[in-house]
């Protein structure tokens, strides 16, 4: 009789043990439930790390998105600050399971990463001031146009559409933008997602418009270790499910629309437009 009950115990162990695992492995991060997500911390509408330390913006909502398809709630998610120059580290590291950070798809960054997506079509813009006049780009010749330093997108202008425009360089965007709200500068040039999520700040509310022009086309795509064939096809899937439900269309409604930004519709995923 007592040897019937410890079987029965053992058993039940057992039992309680293996619903446990079977649990468990709907999270693919074995890290105590977890789920690190690069993102950036300074790009507001996009992915920016509010003061109370929470964050915002169009890629933490699409990455929310695509975490809670992989089994994660938003509390299991730890978004980790992945600045452009250190993204293909952090993926080889393994410091994140995936990167949504304004990440555009390119030939060189697929020989050492992989990416889902795109998820975002955006292209290279200019910002300008409500009443502008500018409506095309040689209206710039002439022009003080601001980018950041070592940043291509001035350049492009320069080379481009625009060659007699007055370049000038500063260490960041919101340097720009305060530049162009005092009449420092005519415009500031970037991709036009990039500059509509600045523009919708509070503090800005109205006093900007993007130009409409379509100067590159930089597809958005999730970064994602190289080699990982199967996470790649599950977040497709996620992105996928994002788009038809109208979850997609609704986050960039509420992060990038104050700026009067139209851009393009969701792409299909899995199609990279040149």
């Amino acid at each position: 009789m007592k040897l019937s009950k410890v079987v029965a115990a053992s058993a039940a162990v057992l039992a309680l043990t293996a619903t446990a695992t079977a649990c468990g492995s709907d999270n693919e991060d074995a890290g105590g439930g977890k789920i690190k997500v690069g993102i950036k911390y300074d790009q507001p509408g996009l992915g920016l790390k509010q003061p109370d330390g929470s964050f915002a913006g169009f890629d933490v909502d699409v990455a929310t998105y695509v975490a809670k398809e992989l089994g994660y709630k938003p509390s299991q998610i730890d978004f980790v600050e992945t600045k452009s120059a250190d993204r293909e580290n952090a993926l080889a590291r393994g410091d994140v399971k995936f990167i949504a950070a304004t990440y555009s798809i390119t030939d060189e960054r697929k020989a050492k990463v992989d990416f889902a997506g795109p998820y975002l079509l955006a292209h290279q813009d200019l910002l300008i001031k409500a009443d502008s006049k500018i409506a095309k780009g040689d209206d710039l010749n002439g022009k003080k146009l601001c980018s950041v330093t070592g940043s291509t997108s001035a350049q492009n202008v320069q080379k481009t559409i625009a060659p007699k425009a007055n370049l000038k360089q500063y260490s960041g965007y919101s340097e720009c933008i305060a530049a162009l709200q005092s009449g420092a500068v005519d415009a500031v040039t970037t991709d036009n997602s990039i500059l509509a999520g600045f523009a919708a700040q509070d503090k800005y509310k109205d006093q900007f418009k993007l130009a409409g022009l379509k100067l590159s086309n930089e597809n958005y795509g999730i970064g994602i270790k190289k080699g990982d064939s199967a996470l790649e096809k599950k977040i497709n899937a996620a992105l996928t499910k994002m788009v038809s439900d109208d979850a997609w269309q609704t986050a960039i409604s509420d992060n990038l629309g104050p700026a009067y930004y139209t851009g393009e519709p969701a792409p299909k995923i899995g199609e990279i437009v040149t």
